[in-house]
């Protein structure tokens, strides 16, 4: 177990695309060292079935919906919309 791992906080804000003030930044790396702990600290699992086999589950059955809409009115909302498709940041490099 990871007495104090090293979590570099505002790297993790970066990726996360937030703002963490440098006075915050104890309490985030406390709060992300606890969850460390507690991953570290959960069971193994064992390749057995964890599910009970005899609950079987109610589904529901999928119904076709009426509500159609045209590409016009889904994209109206979106923030920025080139040749009918949204555009999204990019979040590989």
């Amino acid at each position: 177990m990871a007495e104090n791992p090293n979590i570099d906080i505002k790297h993790i804000a970066k990726l996360a695309r937030i703002r963490i003030s440098d006075d915050e930044l104890p309490k985030y790396s406390e709060e992300m060292t606890n969850i460390i702990r507690m991953v570290e600290a959960m069971p193994e699992i064992d390749d057995e079935l964890l599910v009970d086999e005899s609950g079987v589950m109610d589904l529901r059955e999928d119904k076709l919906s009426d509500n159609k809409l045209s590409r016009d009115e889904i994209l109206k909302n979106a923030p920025k919309v080139v040749a009918g498709c949204v555009v999204v940041p990019k979040t590989v490099e």
